[in-house]
């Protein structure tokens, strides 16, 4: 969906959008032809179970970041248990908003490093056009939908492995972006229930000053604890909801532009699958090498924001 097809039924243009968020185009799931967060997730986890090259048994553990599930019950991990026949696995749904993607890598890791499990299936999926305001100009352009995963596995070699995650969360501004109705506590039979607040609504300009010093903050602070120079990183992985926020966590952590992945032009802010997209075709592209220092970071709803630091 280009930028131009809005211009057909709301008061915005291409150059509008653009100068404000980068963004020139966004996908749309076709429910016509099966379309959901579930088909997503199923096609971003056969590509890294093949990438992997294992076997959908060798799965034990499954993590879907995402707000947008095809339903509450059952979780769309334990649908895709089924399809991928991983038979051995567990697994649940995880709502951090744009952060699901580096939650559930870190509770992955976590369960690895405990033994727990030896392979993990982490996925980063959303179908954001079903919960956008198409009258909204402010965010409607914003949003696409997509899916991206990773295959986690245990290993000994420090040159392939996860150096450290970092976490956080601010319920103090949990309404700056947040979906009011359509949930427990305005469900769609109340009476007060109004459909276009089963959307989401955003303070921009709070989100956008909020969204830059966490993932600047969460980035230096990981790399002090490792004692590593943002120098020394190889590639950096930013969340991409607006180009001008990627713009200046780049400038602020001094990241030269062959050192990051951008497609928010190509996919506006797909939540939870913007990390695990970028980093998909970075490493496909050949612009990450296995061995490389990655360091991840976002923000997302709620509010949350997380960063992580690992070698390909």
């Amino acid at each position: 969906m280009t930028n131009k097809d809005f211009e057909t039924f709301i008061d915005t243009n291409d150059e509008w959008i653009q100068t404000r968020t980068g963004i020139k185009q966004r996908r749309i799931i076709d429910h016509k032809l099966g379309e959901s967060t579930m088909s997503l997730a199923l096609e971003a986890a056969r590509k890294a179970i093949a990438l992997a090259q294992i076997s959908p048994e060798d799965i034990e553990l499954i993590i879907v970041g995402t707000v947008t599930p095809d339903h509450i019950m059952p979780c769309t991990a334990n649908m895709l248990q089924k399809e991928l026949g991983a038979k051995k696995a567990f697994g649940f749904d995880l709502q951090a908003a744009c952060s699901g993607f580096l939650y559930g890598m870190s509770i992955a890791d976590h369960f690895i490093r405990l033994g727990s499990v030896k392979h993990a299936l982490v996925i980063g999926a959303e179908s954001l056009s079903t919960l956008i305001n198409w009258k909204d100009r402010g965010t409607c352009v914003l949003f696409g939908d997509g899916a991206g995963a990773v295959i986690m596995r245990q290993t000994q070699d420090q040159n392939h492995s996860i150096l450290g995650t970092h976490l956080y969360a601010d319920g103090v501004h949990c309404n700056l972006l947040s979906i009011p109705h359509g949930y427990a506590k305005m469900p769609t039979y109340r009476a007060e229930y109004r459909h276009d607040k089963h959307t989401i609504h955003m303070e921009g300009k709070e989100i956008f000053k909020l969204a830059v010093r966490a993932m600047v903050d969460s980035s230096i602070e990981l790399l002090n604890e490792h004692h590593i120079a943002a120098e020394q990183v190889d590639f950096f992985i930013l969340h991409q909801a607006n180009s001008r926020i990627i713009e200046m966590c780049m400038k602020a952590l001094n990241i030269p532009p062959e050192k990051t992945w951008l497609n928010v032009d190509k996919y506006g802010n797909t939540s939870a699958a913007t990390l695990p997209v970028c980093l998909d075709e970075a490493y496909r592209s050949g612009a990450i090498k296995k061995g490389n220092l990655v360091l991840m970071a976002t923000f997302g709803g709620g509010v949350t924001w997380a960063s992580a630091l690992f070698r390909l």
